[in-house]
């Protein structure tokens, strides 16, 4: 198999994944920078043109969430659960954080990191007003589901934990509003123990 990715926000929870059940996989990093994520011979592998990727045998998959699901079914990992209840349990916290979590926190990761690396220029003000507004509110949602629950789904680890923690690993840059939700630092600090959350990338985890 073969992974591609960047160091970026989708990607990171694909590689994490992939780290923490030892998948067979190569990494194969696109240099976003110099535009190969856009170049023909990606393309055809990704009409997208994003990252992550995930190719094995003749399966293209692209989506982190979907590349998650497939390496923890591969693996037999208890990272995607068995039980279908629990299932869509996990579908709903991948959903839950596409359309809300980690979307307000890519909004604040973008203004704040994204920009002045692209030499977009200051950080909206009204932009990041707004993506704090909401990123609060559904800080609030999450924080509440684990004041009774160690994990998002089942009590146990899993993929919608590597999914929903993605904005968390650029917390300090991304300058997410996490102040005052302490069950959330408490799952933060569960996630920062495990090596593969903290340096899901092969730099980050070869430098370790």
């Amino acid at each position: 198999m073969k992974l591609y990715y960047a160091e970026t926000f989708n990607p990171r929870r694909a590689c994490a994944v992939a780290r923490y059940l030892e998948a067979p996989v190569d990494y194969v990093r696109v240099d976003l920078a110099r535009g190969e994520h856009r170049q023909p011979p990606y393309l055809a592998l990704n009409p997208n043109g994003k990252v992550p990727l995930l190719v094995d045998g003749d399966l293209r998959l692209w989506e982190a969430d979907a590349i998650m699901v497939h390496l923890a079914a591969q693996a037999g990992s208890d990272l995607w659960p068995s039980v279908p209840a629990q299932q869509v349990e996990a579908v709903r916290w991948l959903s839950w954080n596409q359309a809300h979590f980690l979307r307000h926190g890519g909004a604040l990761y973008f203004e704040h990191l994204i920009k002045p690396w692209l030499g977009m220029g200051e950080a909206d003000a009204v932009a990041v007003a707004e993506a704090e507004k909401f990123f609060r509110h559904f800080a609030a949602v999450l924080d509440a589901h684990l004041a009774a629950h160690e994990w998002l789904v089942g009590d146990r680890l899993g993929v919608a934990d590597f999914a929903v923690s993605t904005p968390l690993g650029w917390a300090k840059e991304a300058r997410l509003p996490l102040e005052g939700f302490e069950h959330l630092a408490r799952w933060h600090g569960q996630l920062q123990a495990l090596p593969a959350w903290r340096e899901p990338f092969p730099q980050m985890a070869a430098a370790a």
